[in-house]
Formats: C-alpha cells, structure tokens, sequence
C-alpha cells in the first residue's frame, strides 16, 4: 500500500460527494489512518467512522488559529505522528467583480487562503520533528486562467494566492524534509456542482476539454495519493492539473 503507516489530515473531508471525503476514502483505502476536519453541521465524526473504527473525526473551522491547533493535537494525541496534510477546505461564489463586497472577499479567502496558511502552521512544528511531511493544497484552474464558471474573482485570487503559499513553504520547508505542492482541478462533479448545470451546458463545456468528460472526486484523489506518497519523493513546489485538458499551458 501506498500510504501503509502514515497519518493524514484532510480538511473540508465530511461532504459525501467532495474531494476530501473521496481523497480520505482513497488514502484509507491505502494504508493511511485518517483525521477528518470539517465544520460541525458537516458531521465529521460520522464521515470518519464510514471510513473505519481507526480514523478520527474533527470539528475545526480552519478560520480559527486556535481550532485548528487543537484538531492537530488531537489528531498526534490519537496517532502519534501527522505525515499527510491535505488543505482542501475552500468556499465559493458565482458573483462578478462589481458585486464583491468585502465580506464576501473575506469570506472566501478566509476559508481557501486563511485556512490554508493556518492548518500548515499548525502541522509543521510535528512535521519538522520527524523530518518528513508531505502537504497538499488545492487550489484551481480558475487561479490559472483567470475565472471560473462557479467562482467568483475573488475565488480565483484566494486559490491563486494558494499557488503562491505552497511554493513560497516549498522553498523554506524542503531542506527539512517537508514537500509542498498544489493540485488544480478543473470542473469536477461534486457537491458544489451538483444541480447547477443541466445537459446542454455540460455538454457544451465538455467540448472544450480534450478528455472529452468532467472530473470525479476520485481523480483528484488519485493526484493527492501520489503526491502524499514516495512516488512523489522528489516533487515539491509543483502545480499538478487535473482538468482532462481543459487548460493544456
């Protein structure tokens, strides 16, 4: 198994349909134990235990310094190590530039962009003290070509600003044994897709990716495996896409 023995933590993981709780089920699936973190009316616990009697569930708002250091030492009180952090929590808004208010700008950076910056301070310290760790951050093809078809443009500047968080901790943390690196996925089915594109859109988004279909959770959580994993030994700083082709640069 690819992830035999490691401990990750995932957070926004409890949605049945989204890309944490697909990437916990993946990294259980190969060997990891895994610390769910989601907010309280996501029922992390409950997601954790669909996962198995040996992971953990966590309510944590990765907004809130406190709470995330708290899930972290929790999730090294029950495993004694954390190796895999996954920063997947992100919000989003289908609004246009001169409709952004500042709660919504502070809204939807506090949670991708804040949160990001949060959590990893939180696992570090653990990281540094075994010399390894791998984390992960999704950002988006939005952040890369400049909007999205659900986001807004604060959206695509809170995952644009997470491209340059992991690869600004890719340089500092690398000659500790710590690898950072992006995932950015273009439009994948999830909850946040869910009833909000009928035929005719989806198939006319479709014609643009060479793929020729839009992405499940189970292809960003194959790309978050490998780069949790030794298969990934010598990848830090990188943007890896997973957009069928929809942005080929």
């Amino acid at each position: 198994m690819l992830l035999q023995d490691k401990v990750a933590v995932i957070t926004g993981g409890a949605g049945p349909n989204g890309l944490g709780f697909a990437t916990a089920k993946l990294m259980a699936a190969q060997g990891a134990k895994v610390a769910v973190l989601d907010l309280e009316r996501a029922h992390p616990a409950q997601a954790a235990a669909q996962l198995g009697a040996e992971h953990l569930g966590l309510v944590a708002d990765v907004t809130d310094l406190a709470q995330c250091q708290a899930a972290v030492t929790a999730t090294l009180a029950r495993f004694g190590r954390i190796d895999i952090l996954v920063n997947n929590a992100g919000i989003t808004q289908p609004v246009k530039t001169l409709d952004i208010t500042g709660a919504d700008y502070d809204r939807i950076l506090d949670v991708s962009l804040r949160g990001s910056l949060y959590m990893s301070q939180s696992v570090i310290p653990a990281m540094r003290l075994q010399g390894s760790g791998s984390i992960i951050c999704i950002s988006s093809v939005s952040a890369q070509r400049g909007g999205g078809i659900f986001g807004g443009p604060h959206y695509s500047a809170a995952k644009a600003g997470i491209l340059g968080l992991a690869r600004a901790m890719a340089r500092e943390f690398g000659a500790e044994g710590i690898r950072v690196n992006c995932i950015a996925p273009g439009l994948i089915e999830t909850d946040i897709t869910q009833g909000k594109l009928d035929d005719a859109r989806k198939a006319d988004i479709i014609v643009g990716i060479p793929l020729s279909r839009l992405g499940c959770a189970n292809d960003v959580a194959g790309a978050c495996v490998f780069l949790a994993s030794d298969l990934s030994a010598y990848c830090t700083g990188i943007t890896l896409d997973v957009n069928g082709g929809m942005l080929i640069h």
